[in-house]
């Protein structure tokens, strides 16, 4: 099948104002893998529109042998095959430095909403249990310390919010960063084990599959708190499931899972853990942000292509 010259494939679920804005300029066309789960070959697709939970493989780019560009909502790029991309000539457009203030202040918030119960409150005034019981006193956030796994750009911008609050910050990554202000600590497993709050901003992919397991949680201990808006599978879920189960962290406020939107169900009993749908960059800004910064890739590449 030849597709029209303006035709943006898309191979995944995309949000809707997206598409809206997409489709006012584009044909779009969805497509997916056959029932065997292969890709059917599509000859004369320029762009392929995707995002970063779903990502983009190299037999994606093999069916597709006019492709130009590659498209991505999101920061992630683990999910993409980058080698494939430059070895076929194929750019990967994607949407980082637009998601990082609205990522950032999530995770501040996540630490506010699971260390001072402020969800946890809130249900329990819904419930009507202010007329008959006490709320449980909450965890100070200021003076405390805080880890933050991957200092990135969105790790860097925690960084900054956290340390303006008066948290007492330090990180970790693949190696130290010349010119940071905060104290560098190797181990993860060490840092859980100076921090009142981890917060993870790392990328996700094999490099930091389980990264927090059993031993980094051992570390984090039963008054330490679990921050992570990177990638659910940074995270041994099973592990932490066990850890809060028998008290051994104070809880988690969780926004990446390692199967979305099917989350482990076993994290609904517990009333210490913050969870949200995958939303630390959803906000309104942010949202036309991002489509712009698509739009303008997706221009761009059909006017070099059409040139």
């Amino acid at each position: 099948m030849i597709s029209a010259p303006d035709t943006v494939l898309v191979v995944t679920p995309v949000p809707k104002d997206l598409r809206d804005a997409l489709s006012t300029d584009y044909r779009l066309q969805d497509h997916a893998r056959a029932a065997d789960g292969a890709w059917p070959p599509m000859p004369g697709i320029h762009v392929a529109l995707t995002t970063s939970m779903a990502g983009a493989d190299a037999a994606l780019m093999d069916a597709l042998p006019d492709l130009r560009l590659i498209a991505c909502q999101g920061v992630g790029l683990d999910k993409i095959d980058l080698k494939a991309a430059e070895a076929r000539g194929i750019t990967v457009a994607h949407t980082p430095d637009v998601l990082t203030e609205d990522t950032a202040d999530f995770a501040i918030a996540l630490i506010y909403a699971v260390s001072r119960n402020i969800v946890r409150a809130d249900q329990f005034v819904r419930a009507g249990r202010w007329t008959s019981e006490r709320m449980v006193p909450s965890r100070r956030v200021s003076g405390k310390t805080c880890g933050i796994v991957g200092l990135g750009r969105i790790g860097e911008t925690v960084a900054a919010k956290a340390a303006g609050l008066g948290l007492d910050v330090r990180y970790s990554g693949p190696r130290e960063k010349p010119g940071v202000p905060y104290p560098f600590v190797a181990d993860v497993a060490e840092l859980a084990r100076q921090s009142d709050f981890l917060v993870l901003t790392c990328p996700g992919g094999p490099a930091t599959q389980n990264l927090v397991d059993a031993h980094v949680l051992e570390a984090l201990g039963p008054d330490g708190i679990l921050i992570n808006i990177s990638r659910g599978s940074v995270v041994d879920e099973a592990a932490l499931i066990a850890a809060l189960k028998d008290g051994r962290i104070a809880g988690a406020g969780l926004d990446v899972f390692a199967v979305e939107p099917q989350l482990n169900e076993a994290f609904l009993a517990f009333e210490t853990v913050v969870l949200q749908p995958h939303y630390a960059s959803i906000t309104f800004e942010t949202r036309k942000a991002i489509i712009a910064r698509l739009q303008s890739a997706i221009a761009a590449s059909f006017k070099k292509t059409n040139a």
